[in-house]
């Protein structure tokens, strides 16, 4: 058996035991959507959202890439918080990193020529680095800095959502959504909360919209 051929035969069953237990469950999904949450995370296949938070289907609008960036001139980022926004009026947008993170650690080092399209990537991890430079050139170690950088990615990120017209638009206009920035413990399991914006909370003027 191929590898992918055991994912179609796990699928059967567990749509088979869904449908054994709640025999209406997948009518009920087919009927649309209204999630609370928009959570953006990191691509890496140990952090799975919804399993993490022991969340159902329906209910997190889920959006994931490397090193869990919000960059604004990645449509894709773009196209999925417009719509978490605007059309399924979330309440809510979760940043979620996590220790041990590939994308930090590749970032932390000189970029790789052979991948010229992840180092344009990782250049917004560089920026955030350049940011705190200070701090964390004065952590003993790569493991320390590492884990630092972590942190400051998921706040930074946190801060782009901020800074995006969508956001501000609908703090002014609907007073959501707040915005959450948190970061997974893959030795453990558990998340720790890092920083909490709610609705209205001050931008720098320098990103501020003066239609929001």
């Amino acid at each position: 058996m191929q590898p992918f051929e055991r994912l179609l035969l796990e699928n059967r069953a567990w749509a088979g035991e869904k449908s054994a237990k709640e025999p209406h469950y997948f009518e009920h999904l087919a009927g649309g959507q209204r999630p609370e949450f928009l959570w953006i995370g990191c691509a890496d296949s140990r952090v799975p959202a919804e399993i993490i938070v022991n969340a159902q289907p329906g209910e997190m609008f889920v959006h994931r890439n490397i090193a869990n960036q919000v960059i604004t001139t990645d449509f894709s980022s773009l196209g999925v918080l417009q719509y978490a926004v605007d059309v399924l009026e979330v309440g809510h947008i979760i940043v979620c990193g996590h220790y041990n993170c590939g994308g930090i650690r590749a970032a932390l080092k000189r970029q790789n020529p052979a991948l010229p399209i992840l180092n344009k990537w990782l250049k917004h991890i560089k920026d955030v680095y350049r940011l705190h430079q200070a701090e964390l050139e004065a952590l003993p170690g790569e493991e320390e800095r590492a884990h630092r950088l972590v942190e400051l990615n998921v706040v930074e990120q946190v801060y782009n959502l901020a800074h995006t017209s969508l956001v501000q638009q609908a703090w002014k206009r609907k007073r959501r959504p707040a915005l959450h920035g948190w970061v997974y413990g893959l030795d453990d399991g558990i998340i720790a909360p890092l920083i909490s914006l709610p609705p209205g909370s001050l931008v720098n003027p320098i990103y501020q919209y003066a239609e929001a």
